[in-house]
């Protein structure tokens, strides 16, 4: 008999089912030995060991029924593989309602792990992992991360010690992208029937940016650099529960206006509603954290394994400007934004790194405010 369905979110020490044995069963083992057998039993006695008890692994994790379904088993088998939240959603699932089981998990380490491109650590396989401190923990409420927010801190915890983190901050001058955007966006939402919010013009700026510069959209394997030839820019989205994922533009740079505007209005969509699938989460070659959007002046944000860049956008805010002019220097409001880049110093140097986030500023300033919707 089990006391809780599919899904559900079982306490810590809570029963899970009861075994009921049959009477038949019960018949059996409550069956009187005859009397010779016991005085034969008593005298012969034979020195039996005692069983080692064995100790049993348990595993108390909380699962929230978000997007993707993963049970405690399937997360401590991609732990122990070092298998991110990522790559565990690209494996081929079997079971019922497109549930992962764990013989989809062995099948896909046994074929080589196809989706994996950053090398695991397999030395010391603790070495990426969050030290457990002693220390004062005081007065206050307990909260037990779930599912989603484990995975979230081992994946970030990981990308730290994976990648040697190196940032570059450059500044850009959006006054013609804002000017653009407030004067056509109800047109815009008109003709289209789509909101035309920044992130789509950002997303076209950045996927011109890393055409210009391939080796900025690559992935490490070993000793390889994988460059990537489609690139999918994802998008760092925080959901309703407060947990982070990033869906996916695929093959951004190949998308118009409009088709991009399409995708990140219905990917926002869907993370808000937790509807987001796996394919959605799926493939990003390069990632955009719009710290902006929070009121934050930049940011310093950590690379999204496998890749190896993350760019941060902060917010947008007028400032007084000192602008060259024919007239010679004047002071201007401009609406001003800071744009920092994460890179994975071991195969991407400063002068890629600088270069390239230098470029994305350029398109960013270099806006047709003549630009027909």
């Amino acid at each position: 008999k089990t006391m809780f369905q599919a899904k559900d979110v079982v306490p810590v020490g809570e029963i899970l089912a009861i075994l009921e044995v049959s009477e038949e069963v019960k018949s059996k083992k409550e069956t009187v030995i005859p009397s010779e057998a016991k005085e034969s039993h008593k005298e012969k006695k034979v020195s039996t060991p005692k069983p080692v008890q064995q100790p049993t692994a348990s595993t108390s994790f909380s699962v929230n029924n978000t997007n993707t379904f993963f049970s405690p088993l399937i997360i401590k088998i991609a732990k122990e593989h070092h298998i991110s939240f990522e790559e565990l959603a690209r494996i081929p699932a079997t079971g019922n309602e497109g549930r992962l089981r764990k013989s989809d998990v062995f099948s896909y380490i046994e074929d080589g792990r196809p989706f994996k491109f950053a090398q695991a650590v397999t030395q010391d396989p603790t070495a990426y992992r969050i030290p457990q401190l002693n220390f004062d923990k005081g007065k206050g409420k307990v909260i037990e991360m779930d599912r989603m927010r484990q995975m979230i801190a081992d994946h970030m915890v990981y990308s730290k010690h994976t990648s040697p983190h190196v940032t570059a901050y450059v500044e850009a001058d959006l006054t013609n992208m804002v000017n653009w955007r407030n004067a056509n966006k109800v047109a815009f939402e008109k003709k289209y029937g789509e909101r035309l919010t920044f992130t789509p013009l950002f997303v076209e700026a950045v996927a011109k940016a890393v055409k210009d510069y391939p080796n900025i959209n690559a992935s490490v394997d070993g000793n390889n650099i994988i460059v990537k030839e489609d690139i999918n820019i994802g998008m760092a989205t925080a959901l309703p529960s407060g947990n982070l994922i990033v869906p996916v533009v695929k093959n951004a740079d190949t998308q118009d206006l409009k088709q991009l505007a399409a995708n990140v209005n219905e990917l926002a969509n869907k993370a808000r509603e937790n509807k987001l699938s796996g394919d959605d989460i799926k493939g990003s070659t390069f990632t955009i954290s719009n710290v902006g959007t929070f009121g934050s002046v930049m940011g310093t944000p950590i690379i999204n394994q496998p890749e190896v860049a993350i760019l941060a956008l902060g917010i947008i805010k007028k400032r007084p400007e000192v602008l060259s002019t024919e007239k010679g220097d004047e002071i201007a409001i401009r609406s001003m934004m800071y744009l920092s880049l994460s890179f994975d110093h071991r195969v991407v140097d400063g002068f890629l790194g600088g270069s390239f986030v230098r470029r994305v500023a350029d398109y960013f300033e270099q806006f047709d405010v003549d630009r027909k919707i």
